[in-house]
């Protein structure tokens, strides 16, 4: 480390009272070498830095597991062999893939195509109800509109118990009163 520094001398003259001039001796001590000393200001990596590690860290932490999963499974298991099918025995819909990755993600991540046809047939059965239900709605209308009736959606019929408590409040009422 002294090897790289060095000290330098620096003589100032400095000037009292008298006018007595004396050299001060100063030692300066410089690092760094030689050349002029800049400081050049520039922006920041560190937020490419961090995503980069970021990155290349759960990157891996997918990539080493999932590959050595497909590596064991092309290897013990392989691809599946076609065998005849017995009499008795329809076939799954994920037994007709030859890979294992493959039948395991149609068994149990992909729907098949039996329960998509079937999840289209219960979706056009709902938008007929709503069709049949909106032209059944017009109708109602048409005829009330034909025949001047009001309206009945604002009805909110009143239960019969609220009657009864207002019908014995008045007779409590005329009792004490005498009307």
């Amino acid at each position: 480390m002294t090897v790289l520094s060095s000290l330098k001398s620096v003589i100032i003259p400095v000037r009292n009272r008298l006018s007595v001039t004396k050299c001060v001796t100063i030692i300066q001590r410089e690092m760094g070498g030689h050349g002029p000393r800049k400081m050049f200001i520039t922006p920041s990596r560190w937020q490419w830095h961090k995503f980069k590690d970021m990155f290349h860290f759960y990157v891996m932490l997918g990539v080493i597991p999932l590959g050595a999963l497909v590596l064991a499974v092309n290897i013990l298991i392989g691809p599946a062999q076609l065998t005849p099918i017995p009499e008795d025995y329809t076939p799954k819909h994920w037994e007709y893939y030859p890979h294992p990755i493959t039948r395991f993600l149609a068994r149990y991540v992909i729907t098949s195509h039996q329960q998509d046809y079937e999840k289209y047939l219960h979706f056009m059965f709902e938008e007929n109800e709503k069709k049949q239900m909106r032209l059944l709605e017009k109708k109602v209308e048409a005829v009330m509109a034909e025949r001047g009736d009001s309206q009945s959606y604002y009805y909110r019929p009143v239960l019969t118990k609220y009657h009864k408590w207002v019908r014995e409040e008045y007779e409590k009422t005329v009792e004490s009163r005498g009307y």
